[in-house]
């Protein structure tokens, strides 16, 4: 794959599972939403359902990482380091651009993102339609839940390479796309499984800089550890996945 090819590809790919996961975290959150407050399995598979249309797409350009953990743990695995800046920085390219184009999708539900004349109801706070926060803050246990959730993504996605069958139907994807699911729905209580750094880093720069009324805080306070800890996990199930099989 040339680099311009694993660029291409990552932002496209990369862009349109933030572009699902961003839309269905803003379709359940926003008022005057039709999904309004359908909870938290709609999220889980809104996200699982961004990864089988975003890798799908990207697999032919880039092999359709989409994911600086899962890039780093490939690399972990198989020391090859020459093209990892080409798959980073496309990814946080298209996860910049996903969550734009969620905005964009949303723009009206932003735009009334405001205390309505004779009602109680707060605006909605919105840094959680683009990235995560954590249910209950403590940076040494959010640390620890993104870097076992980050492992129980990785790890598997490898050794599913070694499963002959899955290759052949091209359903790899498809048992990713669920892998992700069933991570959102078992371990993304604590910190809402960012599981992938661009997901939540791109975003959030984004959200720093939209327009968005009564948008709150883009919290840079926290903003390290759905990088570190994705990045330590992805980093941790190469190891073990090259130490094992």
């Amino acid at each position: 794959m040339s680099n311009g090819d694993i660029f291409v590809g990552e932002i496209i790919g990369t862009a349109i599972l933030i572009l699902f996961g961003a839309g269905v975290c803003a379709a359940v959150t926003l008022r005057y939403s039709k999904a309004r407050a359908s909870g938290w399995i709609v999220i889980a598979f809104g996200w699982g359902f961004g990864v089988l249309a975003g890798a799908y797409t990207a697999a032919p350009l880039s092999g359709a990482h989409l994911n600086p953990a899962v890039t780093i743990g490939i690399a972990v695995d198989t020391g090859k380091w020459d093209k990892v800046w080409v798959y980073l920085l496309g990814q946080m390219v298209g996860a910049m651009l996903g969550a734009v184009l969620a905005y964009l999708v949303y723009l009206a539900q932003f735009q009334a993102n405001v205390r309505e004349e004779g009602s109680t109801e707060e605006p909605t706070p919105t840094l959680g339609i683009f990235s995560t926060i954590p249910e209950i803050r403590n940076p040494v246990a959010n640390l620890i839940t993104e870097i076992i959730a980050t492992a129980a993504l990785v790890l598997p996605l490898l050794a599913f390479g070694l499963t002959k069958g899955l290759g052949e139907s091209g359903t790899t994807v498809l048992a990713v796309s669920l892998l992700v699911v069933g991570i959102g729905l078992s371990l993304g209580g604590p910190t809402g499984y960012a599981i992938n750094p661009a997901r939540d880093l791109g975003p959030r720069i984004v959200h720093t800089f939209l327009p968005i009324p009564n948008k709150g805080t883009s919290d840079w306070s926290y903003a390290w550890i759905p990088v570190v800890g994705p990045l330590v996990g992805g980093a941790l199930a190469g190891l073990v996945y090259n130490a094992a099989f």
